[in-house]
């Protein structure tokens, strides 16, 4: 297989910069190591709708994902955010108030954020994208390899994949030092994160007058957000689990019942007959984290491309997660500012 760009990553920045090289006539093969395209942008489906398991928001200010809804034909809707909020103590006790939510103001996208991705994969050459697909290694002089054994010459090749993933490939010419510790020192937005999602016949916290919005000391869920869809269909308050990774591993089970048990504390019994439950653990997919993302982060990194990255093989290899971008670094925006800046590069 032979082609002017390979992109090794199929999350929202491979995407967007396989939608620019396509409309530019740039010839690409875009490899996912997951079954799935989307990267952290996952959901789970219900018979209504879908409710996100990844990223949900994005904000007004953020033109490119304006831009790029208008041009899939997405819509968009406000967070839900009307009524009071509970702040849980260490002791169990709830304190309930009218207030700002603290998301709102927010936006998300009417049937969820897989929505813009089934809408890119759909305007895609079905032959140049290719799930199941991990790469082993890169060659400078041959392209990629992957683990199968097939290889991809190409002319560029694009890791939209986080660095502290990337820093995993085997590369000829080797990483540095040098390269390794800076790539090794990016952390990987939210990967360190678990996110719960309970799903409802009726979002019925709203009738007691509820927005949905909690944040809590006891827990095990430490900030919780009504997750229902566009007019409240799916039915949906999801939530970040505020365990540590360590603790997580090997207990789905259990959290999730005591999940169950702190949405009843919080909104009454009607929260512990859910439709359906669901509990992605981000901190365990080797496609997104690493064993440095175990350690949580507590503000947001200033992320872009260190010196020490760019130019790499010659200026034919090239980063694009969002973790590299030079505005909105972590942030979905950031996904599609970084598939802007490469494809300026590569000439789309």
């Amino acid at each position: 297989m032979r082609t002017q760009v390979a992109i090794i990553g199929g999350g929202l920045a491979g995407l967007a910069l396989a939608k620019r090289l396509d409309r530019s006539g740039i010839d690409f093969q875009l490899f996912e190591a997951r079954s799935r395209f989307g990267g952290r942008i996952a959901t789970l489906q219900t018979m209504a709708s879908a409710v996100d398991l990844g990223p949900s928001w994005f904000w007004p200010g953020q033109p490119r994902m304006a831009a790029i809804l208008k041009d899939m034909g997405l819509a968009a809707f406000g967070q839900f955010a009307k009524g009071d909020q509970f702040f849980e103590d260490e002791t169990g006790q709830l304190h309930r108030g009218k207030g700002f939510a603290s998301m709102e103001g927010s936006l998300r996208i009417a049937g969820g954020v897989v929505q813009l991705i089934n809408a890119l994969v759909a305007i895609l050459p079905s032959d140049r994208l290719h799930c199941n697909a991990p790469v082993a290694a890169i060659d400078e002089t041959n392209g990629i390899c992957l683990v199968n054994g097939q290889t991809c010459a190409a002319q560029h090749v694009v890791l939209a994949l986080p660095p502290r993933v990337a820093v995993g490939l085997t590369v000829s010419p080797a990483w540095t030092p040098d390269q390794k510790r800076i790539m090794e020192g990016i952390p990987t937005w939210m990967a360190g994160h678990a996110k719960f999602v309970a799903v409802y016949a009726a979002p019925f916290w709203r009738d007691a007058g509820l927005s949905g919005d909690a944040t809590s000391r006891l827990g095990p869920l430490a900030e919780i957000h009504d997750a229902s869809g566009l007019d409240g269909a799916p039915a949906a308050l999801f939530g970040f689990v505020g365990v540590p990774p360590q603790h997580r591993k090997g207990h789905s089970a259990q959290i999730k019942m005591a999940a169950l048990d702190q949405l009843a504390r919080l909104f009454g019994p009607q929260a512990m007959t859910p439709v359906e439950t669901a509990l992605q653990d981000w901190a365990f997919a080797p496609e997104t984290a690493t064993q440095q993302d175990l350690v949580p982060l507590t503000t947001h990194p200033e992320y872009g491309l260190p010196l020490a990255l760019s130019g790499l093989h010659g200026g034919r290899l090239h980063f694009a997660s969002t973790e590299t971008a030079p505005q909105m670094g972590g942030y979905m925006e950031g996904a599609l500012a970084v598939a802007d800046r490469v494809a300026v590069s590569l000439g789309a």
